[in-house]
This record gives C-alpha cells, structure tokens and sequence, in this order.
C-alpha cells in the first residue's frame, strides 16, 4: 500500500467522541433516558412542523433544563433533514475562532450520530476554522446535552452531524462566520441546533444587575431575558449585540446565537426565530440566591415562502 492510500485509509479511522457528561449531567441508562425525554416531549405538547429549520435550546443538566428543552425539540419533523448543524459555545478553552471536531461519531445512550466529513472538509477549507482535539471536545457539555434529544427525535432517519464549537468572536468573526455558513441554510435539508442557556445570576457567576421596578429579583431577571429573547426574534445581530453591551447579560451562548442571526441574515430563506418557553433554575429573592435561566425557540420558515404544492 502507498504512503497515499495509508494516509486515506487513516484518515477514514472511526474516532469516537464518548458521551462524557452521561452519567452525571443526564442519565446514561438509556431506557430511563429515552422514557424521561419523550416524557417531557409529550409534555410540551407541540405539532412537528416541516417549516421549523432550527431550534435555540439550553445545555444545563437535564434536571435543571431538560423540562425547557423540549420546547425546542418538540417542534422537529424528522423526515425533513439530512444533516444537523450543531453551534455551542466553549467553556473550556480560549479560542479566537470557531473549532470543527476530529472525531468521525458522536456517542450518545441512544445511538450514535455519524459526523458529515465531507462537510466538515469543505469548512476546513475555507481557512477559518480551527480543529479541536477530542479530549477538548469531550470537555465540552454545550454541544452534548443537545445529543440525546436529536439522537430521540431523528431516531431512525440518516441524519449526519458537523458539530461546530463557537469561540470568543469578536463582532467582525461573528457577522464573517455568518456569511460563510449562510448557504447551508437555503439548502431545506439542513437543520440548525444552536445551544444557549440565558442570564446566569449571583455573586458566583459575578453578574447582580438588578432592576427594582420589577420586583423580585427572579422579575428583574426575566425582564432582562424577555428584552434578549425579544430582541433575537427580530434577526438584528447588531441589536443582540447592543443590548449584550449595555446590560451585559451572562447569555454563555451569546456567540453561537450571534453568528446564527448573522446566517439567517445573509441567506435567502426567510426564517423566523420564536422563543415557546423560558424558566429558571430557582427564583432568586435575596442577594445572596443565585439562578441560570433557559430560553427555547424555534427557527421557522416563513409560511409566505414555503410553496404551495397543491
């Protein structure tokens, strides 16, 4: 064998990414998953529309957000997609700039999601995209607690996964990872599973903003994530940028929903985001109390631009 079939040949090598966080961060016993998850989408009691491409979902441990996810995941017609795109933060290491996977599958209890290779090749390509190495990959919670529900909902359809970890961007490497990744979204095969929780609260988390005109303290913050939330569903990056600005708001995936806003607005389908539910972790009432907030919403298709088959 050539050194150059060796080369294909590795290159081909299954590398797995495990499902790290099982076991702690949500169960690894996958019967008790799959009842809990289809337990809480039964809750959320909502249609599967071929019209939502996307979903803004939050990462926390299921038993803190798993309830809020299935607002975002309950949306999800399996039969229309081919390939998920999956945006998440890093909360462990300091990147300029957005990271691929090295790994060829993602492991969850429900069954493995292969990664789109050739996908991720044509993005290495471009020169603006780093790699991370597996130990970092599977450091990382942000991408892994979306797995298990798209491993459920895409149960038995050949979808495949490019994982896309978004580091700290400046606002230039927002708007520029935009417009690269802006034609996977006119192609309707795609989907988009984007990973954010919202306001992080308390002294732990240094962040203490508030508002007295709203009451309690948990008010003040659900106004102040409501006025995020509001202004994400408008599509104005820049604004979402403004409002993170001047009020700071602890949103860890502020650069994942960033650069997801920036796509939409250099595509040509019109997609709508639609935030269906919002919690948070405790109702903070004293200085001393602390809270993580959780949003889901979903991308929709504008229904103008879906065309009538009849």
């Amino acid at each position: 064998m050539s050194s150059t079939s060796a080369s294909k040949e590795g290159s081909k090598m299954e590398r797995v990414r495990r499902a790290s966080h099982a076991g702690s961060w949500y169960t690894d016993n996958a019967n008790k998953l799959d009842e809990e998850l289809g337990r809480w989408l039964q809750a959320s009691d909502l249609p599967k529309s071929p019209n939502v491409r996307g979903v803004i979902a939050p990462h926390a441990g299921y038993s803190y957000s798993g309830r809020c996810a299935a607002y975002a995941f309950g949306n999800i017609d399996p039969t229309q997609f081919s390939r998920i795109f999956l945006l998440g933060p890093s909360h462990h290491y300091y990147t300029p700039n957005c990271a691929l996977t090295k790994a060829t599958i993602y492991r969850t209890p429900l069954g493995d999601l292969p990664i789109d290779l050739e996908v991720v090749e044509e993005l290495q390509a471009t020169e603006k995209f780093e790699f991370m190495d597996l130990n970092k990959d599977e450091a990382e919670h942000s991408m892994e607690m979306h797995l298990p529900y798209l491993a459920k909902v895409f149960h038995g359809y050949p979808v495949k996964i490019v994982p896309i970890l978004v580091g700290a961007l400046n606002s230039e490497s927002e708007a520029m990872y935009g417009r690269l990744l802006a034609k996977y979204v006119d192609d309707p095969k795609n989907f988009f599973s984007v990973s954010s929780d919202f306001c992080h609260w308390g002294f732990r988390f240094s962040y203490t903003y508030y508002d007295k005109k709203h009451g309690a303290i948990h008010k003040s913050i659900e106004a102040l994530d409501r006025m995020g939330m509001d202004i994400i569903e408008t599509g104005d990056a820049d604004a979402f940028k403004k409002y993170l600005k001047e009020y700071d708001n602890t949103i860890c995936g502020r650069h994942p929903i960033s650069v997801f806003l920036h796509m939409l607005k250099n595509s040509s389908t019109k997609v709508n985001i639609n935030f269906l539910q919002y919690e948070q972790s405790s109702h903070c009432r004293t200085m001393k109390d602390s809270s993580v907030s959780y949003a889901s919403a979903a991308a929709k298709v504008d229904d103008e631009a879906i065309p009538n088959c009849d």
